[in-house]
This record gives C-alpha cells, structure tokens and sequence, in this order.
C-alpha cells in the first residue's frame, strides 16, 4: 500500500476535494488554545498546512515515503512518547488503517488533550463495495456508534460530534485511484442516488474525544 500511495501522492497534494470544506474548517475550530499537534496518514498535507498557519507547531506522519511526512510509520505504531503533542488529528485516512481501534490507542497515547477525528462514515454495504472496488486499499467506513467504542476502549470521552455531507467531483475521485472501464461502472452501479450530476455525496463525521 505505502508504493500506491507514494505514486498517488501529487493527486492528493492537489486534490480540491481534499483542500477544503467544513470539516477541515472545523478541525482548525477544534484547535483554538492548542500549541502543538501531530497530523497522522498526513497525505497531501491540507490538515498540517491549515494548521501551521493558524500557527500550531506541526509534526506530520504518513507510510508513504511519496507523501514527504516528518515522520514515516502506520497509525498503528506511532514512534513518540506519550503525551508528546496537545492535538493528534487524523483526516479522511482512518477507513485504510488495517487496525483502526489499534490506531485510535496510539492516538491517544500521545496526545495530551484531545484527539480529533474526520473520516467518511459507514454509509451502507452497497458504498463498501463501491469503495473497496474504487480502491483496493479501502478497508471500512465507520459508524458514530463504532467510533464511540474505539474511543472508550481508548481511554477517550467523545465531546462533539458533527455531521457534514461531502460532494466529491466524480471523475477525478475515481481517477485518483486508476478506477476505470468496468469497474467504474460498477462503481456508479453501486453509489446509486449518491452519484449527483458530476458529483458523489459522501456522509462524513468528525469527533473531538478527550482524555477521561
């Protein structure tokens, strides 16, 4: 997966659809009083770079070398003491980690105040399929319920949850991946009345969890 993502990594550093919207806008909210904050699955970088410049002291991670991370390594195993940053965020990557409760424990092993969390949402069997054909590297989308019980078994108290519906340029998101011919058929097949003129309409969560 991380040579995949290395060869993605220009598409997402330019990607619109990952360079804006209310989600990214609220993560930046969610941030107010923080010094320091870890960006982890960073990708294209959007999260670090808002926050930078809200003026935050940022460390990115990400497996692929081709994302240009401070730091190489899974969300699984983050290589940092505890309690090492006030903020750990983690942006539209959690539904590829291979362990995601794992992934929430690091989380919240090195963060001192609060763990920030945007991802699509579990949005039926039918989207997974879709995803999964999309993107071989698609493991799953969660549900506000799941994510309550990562959290929990994290030591975490979920404070806020917020809801956003997130319209992506079709296309280009199946582009992204290298989905074509057949596949992208299925895929529109499979999407339904989530495909909207040029554009799919994902659900997505964000959830600020806090130490308990």
């Amino acid at each position: 997966m991380t040579d995949v993502w290395s060869d993605r990594a220009e598409m997402y550093r330019t990607s619109e659809a990952h360079s804006e919207g209310p989600d990214l806008d609220l993560i930046v909210e969610w941030a107010t009083g923080a010094r320091t904050a870890l960006d982890v699955a960073t990708g294209g970088g959007h999260v670090a770079h808002r926050r930078r410049a809200a003026g935050l002291e940022v460390v990115t991670c990400d497996p692929a070398p081709g994302m240009k991370p401070d730091a190489i390594c899974f969300a699984e195993d983050l290589p940092f003491a505890e309690e090492s940053f006030d903020l750990v965020v983690t942006r539209v990557a959690a539904h590829h980690y291979e362990d995601v409760a794992k992934a929430v424990a690091e989380m919240a092993r090195v963060a001192a105040s609060a763990v920030l969390i945007v991802d699509n949402g579990f949005m039926g069997d039918d989207v997974e399929a879709a995803e999964k054909l999309r993107d071989p590297s698609h493991v799953r989308n969660y549900s506000e319920a799941e994510w309550r019980s990562f959290a929990q078994a994290a030591g975490l108290e979920v404070e806020d949850v917020q809801f956003f519906e997130k319209p992506i340029e079709f296309q280009p998101w199946l582009d992204r991946c290298g989905c074509v011919e057949d596949d992208a058929v299925s895929v529109r097949e499979l999407l339904g009345d989530r495909v909207v003129g040029d554009h799919v309409v994902l659900d997505r969560i964000a959830l600020r969890a806090v130490p308990v």
